[in-house]
């Protein structure tokens, strides 16, 4: 395939201001990342009303809540697919589509069965989401400023998240309660899911008015318009962007449109970048996040905080998420994707191994669980560093490094295939957690520390550098061991 790497380390980067226009548009295209944050967080705030209105048992409510992971996996599989075929920009109209009429349907649902359907269809669109942001960002952007503006997709993301869980409270606060009906004759829970058609409705209009992907219209044959949209993108004269687009043609299939037979090889079953764009897809799932977020309250409950303390900490683990992407965006092009992931794996191998061996020290009192002496605050700070080391690192980086290591003429399937292997991944620790921490609590935070460590191996021998390269020079093989950092 076209487009290979060399083996030279590369430069250190030249960090510019990038063009106002693209910036502006990168950020549109990151708002469904906003809305992939508001949609699986929004039902936090209706958890208990869905329980007690539709009589649901444990299983059901948690049929309710995983389920989007499901529909997350499939849309992330058709995304690329479908923005190969369609477009960039058109299947962001789709998406937006399907959060409006799943924020719609999960708001009216009569029963379990459909709004368990309503919040499948709402997985699929943020699978889609989870795909589309990364894809089209890492398209647009010059490779100098690529890191940041591809970051914006994880900052939308936190973000929504935050939104949905104030959006929830600020509801809940001014109809009196969650399952109060004080409003056109719906009580606050649905007022929740209704919410989440403002943002889709903003994605929907914003997907009309975006330019298409200069290398999705180099490789359907339209030279003239991804000339066009390149020069004025990037503001760089014509004749930069001719040759530009130039090469991006020597690099896509001409007519042959990419499929998921593409990423298979004789040798190992799947292109050797294809294997480690799966790897850390699934490792960044696999170190355990979800569980310091949908498992926080209980884990400083454990700890001897209160009620009041423990939902305090859960926000404060939130607001440090958010600064710590903040902090990803400004250093991811001038330290390097490599760099940063490696950093991170460090941290986090180190922060779980406290926070396991803080649970180890655990002492048993009737039904409660506590830490004696400082153990307490200690896994406090385990946990939040934890968070910090991830939110700067592999949370915005990762998704980073899939948009771009992977050929023009793959990239859209390769990273659909990789999402999807992301939300697998995140459905079995969701599924996991609860057994592994009857069996016991020290030893999933240990496995999860080993985890860590073997997302720095993945990273050291398999990971190249991308930061300040074109997207025509990636490689579609596995390089050998790196140089050090």
């Amino acid at each position: 395939m076209s487009g290979e790497y060399t083996a030279a380390a590369p430069s250190r980067p030249t960090i510019g201001r990038p063009p106002r226009r693209v910036v502006l548009i990168s950020a549109a295209g990151a708002v469904g990342g906003f809305l992939f944050g508001f949609d699986t967080a929004v039902i936090n705030g209706a958890v208990d009303p869905i329980k007690e209105n539709f009589a649901l048992g444990t299983v059901g409510l948690g049929v309710v809540v995983a389920i989007t992971l499901f529909g997350a996996a499939t849309g992330s599989l058709l995304a690329g697919w479908m923005a190969d075929r369609l477009g960039r920009t058109r299947v962001m109209g789709v998406a937006a589509l399907l959060f409006m009429a799943s924020a719609t349907g999960c708001a009216l649902s009569s029963g379990f069965w459909d709004l368990a359907a309503w919040r499948l269809l709402t997985g699929v669109a943020v699978g889609y989401a989870t795909v589309l942001g990364p894809l089209y960002i890492s398209e647009i952007a010059p490779a100098s400023v690529r890191g940041r503006l591809a970051s914006l997709q994880q900052m939308a993301i936190v973000l929504g998240i935050f939104a949905a869980l104030l959006s929830d409270s600020l509801i809940a606060a001014v109809l009196g309660g969650a399952d109060a009906r004080s409003f056109l004759g719906l009580p606050a829970w649905r007022w929740m899911f209704l919410a989440g058609l403002v943002p889709a409705l903003l994605y929907g209009a914003l997907s009309l008015r975006l330019p298409e992907s200069p290398r999705h219209l180099a490789a359907r044959g339209r030279r003239e318009d991804a000339c066009r949209i390149l020069a004025d993108l990037h503001a760089i004269p014509r004749e930069q962007a001719e040759r530009d687009v130039d090469r991006m043609n020597a690099t896509v299939p001409g007519e042959h449109r990419p499929r998921f037979r593409d990423l298979l090889s004789r040798r190992s079953g799947l292109l050797p970048v294809v294997w480690v764009g799966i790897g850390i897809a699934a490792l960044q799932a696999l170190v355990g996040i979800d569980v310091i977020f949908y498992y926080s309250n209980s884990l400083w409950s454990s700890v001897g905080f209160d009620e009041s303390a423990s939902f305090g900490l859960s926000v404060l683990s939130s607001l440090i998420n958010v600064v710590a992407t903040i902090g990803a965006i400004a250093l991811i092009d001038r330290v390097g994707r490599r760099r940063l992931l490696l950093a991170g794996s460090a941290g986090m191998a180190a922060s779980l191994v406290l926070v396991s061996v803080g649970f180890s020290r655990a002492v048993v009192a009737g039904d409660e669980l506590t830490l004696p002496g400082a153990w307490g605050p200690l896994t406090l700070v385990g946990a939040n560093v934890f968070v910090m080391c991830f939110a700067v690192s592999w949370g915005p980086v990762v998704w980073v490094l899939l948009g771009e290591m992977f050929p023009n003429a793959i990239r859209g399937v390769a990273l659909a295939l990789a999402a999807s292997v992301n939300w697998f991944s995140g459905v079995g620790l969701n599924l996991s957690f609860p057994t592994m921490r009857e069996i016991s609590l020290p030893g999933s935070y240990a496995v999860y520390a080993v985890m860590a460590v073997l997302s720095w191996v993945l990273v050291y021998f398999g990971v190249r550098e991308t930061t300040n390269r074109e997207l025509e020079d990636m490689t579609d093989s596995l390089a050998p061991r790196a140089p050090r950092p």
